[in-house]
């Protein structure tokens, strides 16, 4: 079975879901080609290539493919999909913008948020906001997924050597659509997909500022990223990048702090993986409570500077 897998990196790096997303593509079959298509990206191939599991990489270096609009990766996809049976990609925004693309274009079936692979031809995946786990076989000749990317350890570096790195031409750009700007928002806290810790805040902090001076300073105690409910980032107290849940990002920390959020069936399915969940709220009765190792019902707005206070003291 020869498999695909679409890396996600920033032309010059890897993101950590790449190597997630590769994990759950050797257990689908051996032999992965990694595919790095984007503009100056010499330097992410060649962390591609030392990853356990990587048979080659493809490399596509052009200024189309410079910030993964969907309509040159797919088409670049569909010119590659003869060649392989399984074509996957992480489930981030990026893989959850191309790889849809390109199953309209073969007119398969595609299988999302891939958590757990059964069989080369058979998956788990979460549906129902995770509450139920649905197991898929997929008939199609060719199988496209993406991948749930906290269900899987990272790949590891090859104790030796390489895979090798095959440059490739880039295909005719559908052009019909152009890259304009984008604004990013830079922090110094770890990314919050990767983060050990979370810390998340919801629409009971009232405010932009009341993130700035009771979630931050916790976060910072922590060195936690931070994160946000979908109602917190609706009123404009933060970025729409913090919104955990399922029409967020999903996350599988190691600790997930959720402060002032009532746990609404919509978040829970973007966190409750993590491994140690505190929950702090004034409602004892919120659904938060049901998936929380610990629970402090208190309000926030003493509770947590006392929190931030007693980690400081204790260094």
């Amino acid at each position: 079975m020869t498999i695909l897998l679409l890396a996600e990196h920033d032309n010059a790096s890897l993101k950590d879901a790449t190597a997630r997303a590769l994990t759950a593509a050797t257990k689908i079959g051996a032999g992965v080609h990694v595919l790095i298509a984007g503009h100056q990206c010499r330097t992410a191939a060649e962390s591609a290539a030392k990853l356990e599991g990587v048979a080659k990489v493809l490399l596509v270096d052009a200024p189309a493919y410079a910030h993964s609009l969907p309509e040159p990766l797919g088409a670049l996809l569909l010119s590659l999909a003869p060649t392989y049976d399984v074509l996957l990609a992480p489930s981030t925004s990026s893989g959850k913008n191309v790889m849809p693309r390109l199953a309209a274009l073969l007119d398969v079936m595609q299988v999302s948020d891939m958590m757990a692979v059964i069989a080369p031809d058979t998956f788990e995946r979460p549906i129902f906001a995770g509450n139920v786990i649905e197991t898929v076989r997929s008939k199609d000749a060719k199988k496209v997924i993406t991948v749930r990317t906290t269900a899987f350890s990272a790949a590891a570096n090859r104790t030796a050597g390489a895979a090798p790195i095959e440059a490739l031409n880039a295909v005719a750009d559908p052009a019909i659509s152009s890259f304009v700007g984008e604004e990013l928002s830079k922090s110094a806290r770890p990314e919050l997909t990767t983060a050990r810790i979370v810390v998340s805040g919801g629409r009971a902090l009232q405010s932009h500022d009341n993130f700035v001076k009771y979630i931050e300073p916790l976060a910072d105690k922590l060195g936690a990223a931070t994160g946000a409910s979908r109602a917190a980032v609706d009123a404009g107290y933060v970025p729409n990048d913090w919104q955990v849940g399922q029409t967020g990002k999903i996350v599988a920390p190691d600790l997930y702090v959720a402060i002032g959020i009532s746990g609404a069936i919509q978040h829970l399915a973007g966190m409750k993986d993590s491994k140690v969940i505190v929950a702090i709220n004034n409602d004892a009765d919120a659904p938060i409570f049901e998936v929380a190792d610990y629970g402090l019902v208190a309000d926030l707005y003493q509770a947590v500077p006392e929190l931030t206070a007693a980690l400081a003291k204790a260094g």
